[in-house]
């Protein structure tokens, strides 16, 4: 179990938590039980190593304050909008007998062992986490869904999960699945015989070939077309050209 050392907070202003915060602490609250409510500060390096872990408010701790030890529970935790450090939480005592209703997170196992993963199948996540009640002194920290031996179009229930006496979900009545086993979402298109592969690249190649040479053909047209009409208008210029010539020309005297 995590131990945590913590303060007191003597004074709970806004600039009073901030610098706290600029210090490396985090600001939070100690409520539950019969004991008064505390308001407290923890050291952010002793937590760094859970507090962003999935089952972070679903964990048990040890918290220390003045060399009084009692167990909490970390019930909301507080960001800030733009560095996302924590800025705040709430952390309940765990008082035996008593029980909470929290969410745990699901882990998968035996993946390598599914016979319908290895056909290419898809594990299809339902539940990422499920709702529990259970006694405070027994809270786990993961609920555990064996794959081993599930194939394509299996469906894992809440009944294949192993609880602890006294640990039950609040969805009650019906046997709610976690994940199923899917089909593969990608269909393979089946590959076409040798023979119709070199069938088909042959007529392509002559298809190119005709269009090629139909292209050829087209543009030595043109350019003959081309050089006719060259030919045509330098006629007629050389035409008008000596017509005017004649004209200008001066009459002999006689």
């Amino acid at each position: 179990m995590t131990n945590i050392k913590a303060i007191l907070r003597n004074e709970t202003t806004s600039s009073a938590n901030n610098k706290l915060r600029k210090n490396g602490f985090i600001p939070a609250i100690l409520y539950g039980g019969k004991d008064p409510n505390k308001k407290i500060s923890i050291d952010k390096n002793s937590l760094k190593n859970v507090i962003d872990s999935e089952s972070f408010l679903s964990k048990v701790f040890e918290i220390e304050i003045d060399g009084k030890k009692e167990k909490v529970l970390p019930r909301d935790i507080s960001y800030n909008v733009i560095s996302d450090e924590p800025i705040h939480i709430d952390l309940m005592r765990v008082v035996s007998g008593a029980k909470v209703v929290l969410e745990i997170p699901v882990k998968f196992i035996n993946q390598n062992d599914s016979p319908g993963l290895k056909r290419g199948g898809v594990l299809n996540i339902v539940r990422r986490k499920i709702e529990l009640s259970c006694p405070a002194e027994k809270i786990p920290n993961e609920l555990i869904v064996d794959l081993k031996g599930s194939d394509i179009g299996t469906s894992l229930k809440i009944s294949s999960v192993n609880l602890d006496e006294n640990v039950k979900p609040t969805i009650v009545g019906r046997d709610f699945v976690i994940a199923t086993v899917a089909p593969p979402t990608v269909i393979k298109e089946p590959e076409k015989p040798a023979e119709e592969a070199a069938e088909g690249a042959t007529a392509d190649g002559e298809t190119v070939a005709a269009e090629g040479a139909d292209s050829k053909a087209a543009q030595a047209k043109d350019g003959k077309e081309t050089d006719t009409k060259k030919d045509e208008k330098s006629k007629d210029g050389a035409t008008d050209k000596k017509s005017q010539s004649s004209e200008k020309k001066p009459q002999e005297k006689k």
